[in-house]
C-alpha cells in the first residue's frame, strides 16, 4: 500500500470466531478487504491463520473484517 492511499493494514482485523467456544477467536491484522499479509505474521501466527482458514465451517465461523481497536 502506498503512503496516503488509505488506512494502514493494522486498521482492521480478520476475526475467526469459534463455533463452539463463545469467548474463543483468532484475529489477524488485515486491510479493509480482509487481506492478511502473511509475510508480516510470526511463524506461530501464520500457522494459526492457515489453520483457522482450513477449518472454517467446522471449528471457526466465516471470518469477519472488523475495525482494529
Amino acid at each position: 500500500m502506498n503512503p496516503g492511499s488509505g488506512p494502514s493494514i493494522a486498521a482492521y482485523v480478520l476475526r475467526f470466531q469459534s463455533l463452539f467456544h463463545e469467548g474463543r477467536a483468532l484475529a489477524f491484522p488485515c486491510d479493509a478487504q480482509g487481506h492478511v499479509d502473511m509475510d508480516a505474521l510470526s511463524d506461530r501466527a501464520r500457522g494459526n491463520y492457515l489453520y483457522a482458514r482450513a477449518v472454517v465451517g467446522r471449528e471457526f465461523a466465516t471470518p469477519a473484517v472488523l475495525p482494529s481497536h
